[in-house]
C-alpha cells in the first residue's frame, strides 16, 4: 500500500486530557503534513479550524461509555454545531454485558439522530467482549444507522484492537458499514495488519512513525 493511501485511511487523533490547544494545533498541523484523513479529538478542544481537507473527528460519551443517552445526544450535537465532521461515540459497555442490545440499538440511536449530518463511528471496546457480544454489538449499531464500528477508545485496560476482532466486525456488517481499527497501533506492520483484515479507518496516535515504515 501507498504511503498516500494509507495516510487517507487515518484519523490523526490526540486524545490525552491534559492536551492543550497548543498540542491539538501541533496535531492539526502534523495531520495536514502527512495528509491524514481527519484528525480526532475531544469535545473540550472545539472549535478548531483545520485546513481544506483535513476532517475533524470528536469523541462522544469517551472513554467509559457510561453515559446517559440524552448527555451523549447533547454532546454529539453540540459537537456537530461546532463543526464536528464525525463523531466517534462509546457503546454502553453495562447494557452490552447484561444483553440488553434493544437499548444498546436505543442509545446509539439517540446519538445518530442528535448528529445528523455527520458520520457516526461506533467504539464497541472490542477487547472486552466476547464474540458474540462483538456480533451483537455490531448488528444494533447498523440498525441505528451508524457508519461505521469501531474497535477500542484506546483507554481500556482489556486492550485495544485486534485482529481477530475487525475480522469478525467486518465479517458481520459486510461492505455495509466501515470498520475502524484503534488502539494499540503503532507499526506500519501492525497497521496493515488491521487494513489486510477488513479495516477501512485506523485510529491513530502514531502516524508518522507508522507511515514511515512503509518508506
Amino acid at each position: 500500500m501507498k504511503r498516500e493511501e494509507l495516510a487517507q485511511m487515518i484519523d490523526h487523533t490526540l486524545l490525552k486530557p491534559e492536551s492543550t490547544a497548543a498540542d491539538v494545533q501541533a496535531l492539526i498541523e502534523e495531520g495536514a503534513q502527512l495528509g491524514t484523513y481527519s484528525v480526532c479529538v475531544s469535545p473540550n478542544q472545539l472549535p478548531i479550524e483545520t485546513p481544506e481537507g483535513l476532517k475533524v473527528a470528536v469523541v462522544c460519551g469517551f472513554p467509559s461509555g457510561a453515559h446517559k443517552s440524552e448527555v451523549k445526544a447533547a454532546e454529539a450535537r453540540q459537537s456537530v454545531e461546532l463543526g464536528a465532521q464525525e463523531i466517534d461515540m462509546v457503546v454502553n459497555l453495562k447494557l452490552v454485558k447484561e444483553g440488553k442490545f434493544d437499548e444498546v440499538e436505543a442509545d446509539i440511536r439517540a446519538v445518530r439522530e442528535a448528529s445528523e449530518g455527520a458520520v457516526l463511528k461506533v467504539i464497541i471496546e472490542s477487547a472486552a467482549l466476547t464474540d458474540e457480544e462483538i456480533v451483537a454489538c455490531c448488528k444494533a449499531s447498523e440498525n441505528a444507522g451508524a457508519d461505521f464500528v469501531k474497535t477500542s477508545t484506546g483507554f481500556h485496560p482489556a486492550g485495544g484492537a485486534s485482529v481477530h476482532a475487525v475480522k469478525l466486525m467486518r465479517q458481520t456488517v459486510g461492505d455495509r458499514l466501515g470498520v475502524k481499527a484503534s488502539g494499540g497501533i503503532r507499526d506500519a506492520e501492525a497497521a496493515l495488519a488491521m487494513v489486510e483484515a477488513g479495516a477501512s479507518r485506523l485510529g491513530l496516535s502514531s502516524s508518522k512513525k507508522v507511515l514511515d515504515g512503509l518508506n
